[in-house]
């Protein structure tokens, strides 16, 4: 396969991992997109979010969920893609490319690689406090998926104009 066949598969199978039942209630984009207007914008491959419960302490208490997508050595070894400002973080990626480069992966963020059933944990991650607000992450969030609700309905409606 090539860089860009693994990128998709990979993220394919994270967005089954994420939300296995297309389930509204789980909360999750790609491509959330931070301090967009600064030097320094980073983006994140996909974020999930999940509530204590949907109170408002209870969302306030949420965690958020942070997926890094790697699929090569040297896509792990460039300057890109290590954003990781969730509670939990992750590298998503083949499990050759984990075994190359485990021993450099930080202690708090965990692995997923593709496994029979899906993607599976092979690094546990573990909590960091992270230093943005929930409703900053929250606002990023809703701002990317909404991205791609809008290029969803632009894609439906060239398909329904050609036809």
């Amino acid at each position: 396969m090539t860089r860009p066949e693994i990128t998709d598969s990979l993220s394919n199978s994270l967005e089954k991992y994420l939300d296995p039942h297309n389930d509204p209630r789980i909360y999750w984009a790609k491509e959330v997109t931070f301090d967009y207007a600064s030097a320094t914008p980073i983006r994140v491959d996909y974020m999930k979010f999940k509530p204590v419960n949907n109170t408002v302490s209870g969302i306030e208490k949420g965690d958020f969920y942070c997926y890094e997508v790697k699929s090569s050595i040297e896509d792990f070894r460039s300057k890109n893609g290590h954003n990781f400002i969730g509670d939990y973080n992750y590298y998503v990626m083949q499990e050759d490319v984990f075994e190359a480069v485990k021993s450099i992966i930080p202690y708090n963020v965990g692995v997923l690689v593709p496994g029979k059933y899906g993607l599976q944990v092979v690094k546990k991650p573990h909590r960091k406090d992270r230093d943005r607000s929930v409703s900053e992450m929250l606002m990023m969030m809703w701002r990317s998926s909404r991205r791609e609700v809008v290029k969803a309905r632009k894609e439906a409606a060239l398909k329904g104009g050609e036809g």
